[in-house]
């Protein structure tokens, strides 16, 4: 069961579901993730006043619930915004969350007997 939730929350989503990334409201990128592999990838290059953007607005966590089904990375997202961060201190915390919450889930089970 863990590992179907799991496969859901890393599967690549269709375009239409795709996160688009905004630097301001109509001012798009040219940038979009249609996986938490690739959103994990373009946070790390993507412009400080993207990130800002979209983590006051609350897109992000909005994104890992409705879209991939992640409540647990879009609630420590929340706790990240209410945090107050700005600039590259608030990039550097959401690339170290997502990064971590990628290899929670791609990191094999292993059973001990």
């Amino acid at each position: 069961m863990r590992e179907e939730a799991n496969s859901k929350i890393l599967r690549v989503v269709p375009r239409e579901k795709a996160f688009y990334f905004f630097t301001s409201i109509g001012n798009y990128t040219g940038e979009s993730a249609s996986s938490l592999k690739e959103f994990m990838e373009k946070l790390s290059f993507l412009d400080v006043k993207v990130v800002e953007f979209h983590v006051n607005r609350g897109d992000f966590e909005k994104w890992t619930v409705e879209v991939l089904g992640d409540n647990k990375l879009a609630e420590e997202i929340v706790t990240l915004r209410k945090g107050g961060l700005r600039g590259e201190q608030l990039r550097s915390q959401l690339c170290v969350m997502v990064s971590r919450r990628y290899q929670q889930l791609v990191r094999p089970v292993v059973l001990f007997r």
